[in-house]
């Protein structure tokens, strides 16, 4: 076998130090955590989807920011964040283990899977709480948990074919919300959209229920906000919460009082697509490109 030519020599370390910061964003090392390996026995497979879009570190990121600004748009999602999260003092905390849970629930196996979803179930029974007029919340709440489903995977979704997969099928497309279905309906979210056509319909259906007050503006400030955890970073980071706002629908994002970035839009999508082309490349080596770094 020929050994690599002098480019090959000098693109490893490039490689190399383009992943070891990737990975670090993603596992708290102080806690042990590496990356999530990827297995064929999960909730998913190597054939699905899921694997495809959820492997893909930028556009995993960009919708992450897009769910979480719609997300926090209902009152009741928001007010469980607001009084029983430390999202304040640990915003990137909060972002990591996020991530984490979407890479133990796509590539891990299926133990794995379950344990974190028994997990997150566990959490959200003593989340429950009143919002500010008076009205009593749970996180158990299926309803509440179909928007925090239906927002997350439409986000994710669509940032992917953004700026991965512009032709994406439409039947594709509805097989990544049928496989979804399965994790919204492990986590107790009712009603789960299956295809395309029922996230859409749900979204509007939820509409007239969304807000946004001085509390939503000061978490959607913090995840905008957001520090760079170091200055390789943060080129990445920018960028990301950009086209994070961008990829919002502008309803979205007129309820947020987030500007639309009509002039701005071909430099963050470009910019975007640039980073999101550098990852795939410093990754291509092995099987380690994940949504949490793996």
């Amino acid at each position: 076998m020929a050994k690599p030519g002098p480019s090959a020599s000098l693109a490893r370390p490039i490689k190399n130090a383009i992943t070891s910061r990737v990975v670090a964003l993603f596992n708290d090392r102080a806690r042990g955590e590496k990356p999530v390996a990827r297995r064929p026995d999960g909730l998913f497979g190597p054939a699905s989807v899921a694997w495809r879009v959820h492997g893909d570190v930028a556009t995993m990121m960009v919708g992450g920011v897009a769910g979480l600004l719609l997300q926090m748009l209902h009152p009741a999602v928001l007010a469980g964040v607001w009084d029983h999260s430390n999202f304040r003092a640990d915003m990137h905390g909060r972002l990591r283990r996020t991530a984490r849970f979407i890479a133990l629930t796509t590539y891990g196996g299926r133990e794995e899977a379950e344990a974190v979803i028994a997990r997150v179930r566990g959490i959200h029974d003593r989340v429950r709480g009143t919002l500010p007029e008076g009205t009593p919340y749970s996180a158990n709440d299926p309803a509440l948990l179909a928007w925090v489903h239906v927002t997350e995977a439409v986000s994710f979704l669509d940032a992917w074919i953004r700026y991965a997969e512009p032709r994406m099928s439409r039947a594709d497309q509805d097989r990544y919300f049928a496989e979804m279905a399965r994790m919204g309906e492990a986590l107790g979210a009712d009603p789960v959209p299956r295809n395309r056509a029922e996230a859409e319909r749900l979204i509007a259906a939820m509409r007239p229920a969304l807000r946004c007050d001085s509390r939503t503006r000061e978490v959607a400030r913090l995840v905008l906000g957001q520090k760079a955890l170091n200055a390789a970073t943060e080129p990445l980071q920018v960028l990301t919460l950009q086209a994070g706002v961008e990829l919002l629908p502008d309803w979205a994002r007129r309820m947020h009082g987030l500007p639309a970035p009509v002039f701005s839009r071909p430099l963050i999508r470009a910019g975007t697509l640039g980073i999101a082309r550098t990852l795939r490349w410093a990754f291509a080596r092995g099987p380690e490109a994940g949504a949490s770094g793996d």
